[in-house]
């Protein structure tokens, strides 16, 4: 009897499902799309309702197929989107508040109330004190909506991010991963436990927290049409693309590019805390642990919907890959408008058009299209100054496009190696559900790549980064010293 691995890969704007089998082809794959909707200025929410159907449903469909092929569903493992918080019952798991999307900036205000205590919350989490994490999330929703804290104190809900209210939906038992709980900043990262000191900062009933988990265990079973389907992993999406790229080399880096970004780095069995950067648990089971260091950047594919909107280009005409092919700028865009993460943590504000007077629409374009590399670049900064030479850097990601790849290596000086497969979160999953099964990584996926060269010359490069700092001092972003 054929077996095979279902992935799940939950994302900003859609989900997408993945039967792999056991030699690591894609046998089927399916996606549903879902919206986001924008209530007011700063507010991100995603409804949990459709995105938990949408799963069923992909399920259920997979379930189907493999039934067609007389063969067995071994494992099941899903990456989830990871800064997205709710409340939500836990009898009936209906939802409570919204679900507050990693866009969400709605709970900025609180950093400064707390500013005091920034490096005790990172020294504790591995990730600068922000809105877009879980812990000012919680306070804010409590103002927004009062009669949560009744029920919080009661101890009859949860809160939690999207992946944990998701693992309650499928299997009935609640739970929320070592990769994802990070992003709560009520988790320490040396020990893998909730902080009471942080609960106790932030006001924070620990009640109301998920119990947390390796990221590779017996979530339990998902019932479907009569069919049962073992749920063995739960993950980070960003975790899972970086586990999807097989290695693990410190002079090897990986960037993935979809609704926003990420720089990673494996860094090994400890965690390692780099300012500006985050430190995470990359995955977990019984016996082992792996961290790694990761540059957040808000503004991926997200940058060119809101451009769409800013320019009034229809989303069909976009095609932003075509029109930075055949267009240079001079210009520089920061993009404030989701707020700047890794390495400045800025919160939102007016995004900057520097020396774009009068420019075209393509230009402008472009100008965005690089300031994606440049936030790339000041990532990549950081780590050389704490002596990572990196030698190559493996991208993924549907935002990974040519022009943006080229300007990349150019603007880094280091070649940028692109595979072919275009899914790699998805692979990652497999490797770890494999893992677990067979008790060992599977071979490597040989698939074809493509590796893009610097071309820019030194002078020029150096042009390009002198504009991008003028126009990051001009926004009050960073001082004229490095």
């Amino acid at each position: 009897m054929k077996s095979y691995f279902l992935v799940l890969d939950q994302g900003t704007s859609s989900t997408k499902s993945f039967l792999f089998n056991r030699n690591g082809e894609v046998c089927h794959s399916e996606k549903i799309k879902h919206r986001l909707s924008h209530p007011k200025p700063l507010f991100v929410e995603c409804d949990v309702s459709i995105i938990a159907e949408a799963i069923f449903n992909l399920i259920r469909s997979s379930v189907k197929k493999v039934k067609i092929e007389k063969g067995i569903i071994a494992a099941m493992g899903i990456a989830v989107q990871r800064s997205t918080f709710l409340f939500w019952n836990k009898e009936t798991l209906i939802p409570e508040t919204p679900a507050l999307s990693w866009q969400d900036n709605r709970a900025n205000y609180l950093v400064e109330k707390y500013n005091e205590y920034k490096q005790l919350v990172y020294t504790k989490t591995g990730a600068p004190l922000s809105g877009h994490f879980g812990a000012l999330k919680y306070i804010h929703l409590i103002k927004e909506y009062p009669s949560l804290e009744k029920d919080v104190h009661s101890g009859d809900l949860y809160f939690g991010t999207l992946s944990s209210y998701l693992t309650h939906a499928l299997t009935g038992s609640a739970s929320i991963d070592h990769s994802i709980a990070g992003r709560s900043q009520l988790y320490s990262l040396d020990s893998l436990t909730w902080d009471q000191e942080l609960c106790n900062l932030f006001n924070v009933n620990s009640l109301c927290l998920p119990p947390l988990t390796p990221t590779v265990r017996n979530f339990g079973k998902i019932n479907i049409d009569n069919y049962s389907v073992p749920l063995n992993c739960v993950i980070g999406d960003q975790q899972a693309a970086l586990i999807g790229q097989e290695f693990s080399l410190s002079e090897q880096a990986s960037i993935n590019l979809g609704t926003s970004g990420s720089v990673q780095l494996c860094t090994g069995d400890n965690p390692l805390i780099i300012k500006g950067l985050i430190s995470s648990l990359l995955w977990s089971s019984n016996c082992e642990n792996q961290f790694f260091i990761e540059g957040t950047i808000n503004a991926g594919n997200s940058l060119f919907y809101w451009l769409e909107d800013y320019l009034d280009i229809p989303h069909r005409d976009m095609k932003w890959e075509e029109r930075c092919e055949k267009t240079k700028s001079e210009g520089v865009l920061i993009p404030g408008f989701t707020g700047i993460a890794s390495p400045y943590w800025i919160q939102q504000k007016e995004s900057l058009f520097y020396n774009l007077d009068g420019a075209s629409k393509d230009s402008i374009i472009r100008a965005g299209m690089e300031s994606i590399g440049l936030l790339i670049h000041d990532i990549f900064f950081i780590l050389k100054k704490n002596n990572y030479k990196i030698k190559t850097i493996h991208m993924g990601g549907g935002g990974a496009r040519e022009p943006l790849l080229q300007f990349i290596a150019d603007i880094l000086n280091v070649p940028v190696i692109i595979s072919s497969e275009k899914d790699k979160t998805a692979r990652g999953v497999f490797r770890l559900l494999f893992k677990n099964h067979y008790r060992e990584f599977p071979k490597s996926w040989l698939s074809s790549r493509k590796e893009y060269f610097p071309k820019m010359s030194e002078n020029n490069r150096q042009k390009k980064l002198g504009r991008w700092n003028s126009a990051l001092v001009e926004a009050g972003i960073k001082n004229k010293l490095r």
